[in-house]
């Protein structure tokens, strides 16, 4: 019996082959040669890339054979993931390797803005001595604030703590008493920006994020300020960075990504790496010898799992291994219940509940847990999450987790309830269920209040006390601003009269016309949910 093809596309550590083991017929391919690259898939079982080989609709359909498509590394840019998943091919990366490298990186744009390194060093390249230019600060007793507390931002605050200085942060998923275990103190949005002396982001890319730091924030700051950006390109707005540092608003800015990679002739990210106030460094986040060897040896491990059958923790758009049939539709259904709890949230999540009730408790639904927790950080945190990592963001936040699987479920064949505890010490339950034939995932609840809404891409939650004309007052409001109510559910009111309306939408609503819709409506439940198909 032949042995499985493997196709190496990129130059790999060694390590990464040794891997594998002795089972594979493990084959190389210059990625970046196209004609080759097609050829050689043809007999692929899996193929290893890192960011120079483009897994595109043609590359995947250049195979039969094709199982797996594993990226040594964090980034799934160059992977056509629709295609493949339509395809049956398994996408997988190595979502932890690069936390250490990204986190110290920070740590070295901190201290070359502090001191004026990179400046210094080309002037003394020059032949100059001009110590008196690059007289730089002590971090010593400075105030560094971290947007985003994930593993990356927590790795950060506990090597700034050896400097000696005042940690505050953001992030409203963190629990306080997370936190504390952080040394770092809670503060909001704009008192973080306000109050630090240097200001890093580990914030995750999303339409709520995009431009986070502008015109707005950049003028709240200290004239003495600086700014860091490791995580992703877009979290600054560059034309109003570009601004805030060449009129002298804050002094300086630390640069790894950028909106465009590489960033465009006379662009405004062009311009800000020339500035003299300005670290800049080429995307290096991943770019060192050990996060390189830990991104190849994990998706190697992962590649030997899904060729073997076995679960793939690392599997980014499909469940892996060995799970019943049965189980198997439900997890993509929990995974978006997730996205919904987090959307309705408005505090830090302390602990969670998955309830699996019906015919599904006759088997095992453990990897239910693991898809609850990656829908419910997929929007939240700045790495990329799957099953392997998810529990670890749950951990590192203090949450508690309980599985409770019951025969019972008098109206559902199957239902899954995620009901959790937040900081505040409220609590929030969202219930879903695969519908009909064609098991269509569905919201059948929410805080206990009956609906039955199909799950897509754009919903409105809105709870507001119940009287006539609401809807007619939201309708209109969105039909105004073109925006289409492509599916509408009321729930009856509650004993103290309240209503629940849930709204399938065709696009994002702007910020400011949910605040329109929110006063006019007077609900003290609002939120945009934006759902990610697994």
């Amino acid at each position: 019996m032949s042995k499985p093809v493997v196709l190496i596309a990129e130059q790999l550590s060694p390590a990464t082959i040794e891997a594998l083991g002795p089972d594979f017929d493990v084959r190389n391919v210059d990625g970046t040669d196209r004609p080759a690259l097609l050829a050689a898939l043809a007999d692929a079982d899996a193929v290893l890339i890192r960011s120079a080989t483009k897994m595109d609709a043609e590359a995947i359909a250049s195979s039969q054979k094709l199982r797996v498509i594993a990226r040594a590394g964090v980034g799934l840019d160059n992977v056509d993931i629709k295609a493949a998943t339509a395809a049956g091919v398994m996408v997988v990366n190595a979502p932890t390797s690069n936390v250490i490298s990204a986190a110290e990186l920070t740590v070295g744009h901190i201290l070359s803005l502090a001191r004026h390194i990179p400046a210094a060093h080309a002037s003394l390249a020059q032949g100059q001595w001009k110590r008196s230019s690059f007289t730089g600060a002590e971090l010593f007793e400075k105030t560094v604030g971290i947007l985003g507390l994930g593993r990356i931002g927590a790795l950060v605050a506990e090597r700034m703590r050896a400097f000696g200085v005042r940690l505050v942060g953001y992030d409203p998923y963190v629990t306080p008493a997370r936190a504390q275990q952080l040394g770092v103190e809670l503060l909001s949005f704009d008192d973080v920006v306000r109050e630090s002396d240097f200001l890093t982001v580990h914030m995750p890319k999303t339409p709520e994020t995009t431009g986070m730091i502008s015109t707005e924030q950049l003028a709240a700051m200290k004239p003495t300020a600086y700014v860091i950006n490791v995580a992703r390109g877009g979290l600054f707005d560059e034309e109003a960075l570009l601004e805030a540092l060449t009129t002298g608003q804050i002094a300086g800015a630390g640069l790894d990504v950028f909106t465009a990679e590489p960033p465009k002739p006379d662009s405004a990210a062009a311009k800000l790496v020339a500035l003299p106030n300005v670290v800049g460094t080429p995307h290096l986040g991943a770019s060192t010898d050990e996060a390189q060897e830990k991104a190849g040896v994990s998706v190697a491990k992962s590649v030997k799992l899904a060729l073997e059958g076995d679960l793939v923790p690392d599997a980014v758009n499909v469940a892996g291994g060995v799970i019943d049939p049965f189980v198997r539709p439900g997890i993509g259904l929990v995974e978006m219940l997730g996205q919904y709890f987090t959307g309705l949230t408005h505090s830090a999540l302390t602990s969670l509940d998955i309830e699996v009730r019906g015919e599904l408790a006759a088997y095992d639904v453990s990897v239910y847990r693991l898809a609850a927790l990656k829908g419910i950080f997929t929007n939240i945190v700045s790495e990329n999450v799957s099953y392997v990592n998810a529990p670890l963001f749950a951990d590192q936040r203090g949450i508690e987790t309980r599985m409770i699987v019951e025969a019972d479920s008098p109206q559902y064949r199957n239902l899954t309830v995620l009901r959790g505890t937040m900081s505040d010490g409220t609590t929030l339950s969202v219930a879903g269920t695969l519908a009909g034939t064609r098991m269509v995932p569905k919201i059948v609840a929410i805080n206990g209040y009956d609906i039955e809404v199909p799950i897509a891409g754009h919903h409105v939650v809105m709870r507001y006390q119940d009287r006539p004309g609401i809807v007619a007052i939201y309708a209109r409001k969105l039909g105004d601003a073109g925006i289409n109510i492509e599916g509408l559910q009321v729930a009856h009111p509650d004993a103290s009269g309240h209503a629940l309306s849930v709204l399938t939408v065709d696009a994002a609503v702007p910020d400011e016309l949910l605040d329109q819709m929110r006063q006019a409506v007077g609900a003290d439940l609002f939120c945009q949910i934006e759902i990610v198909e697994p």
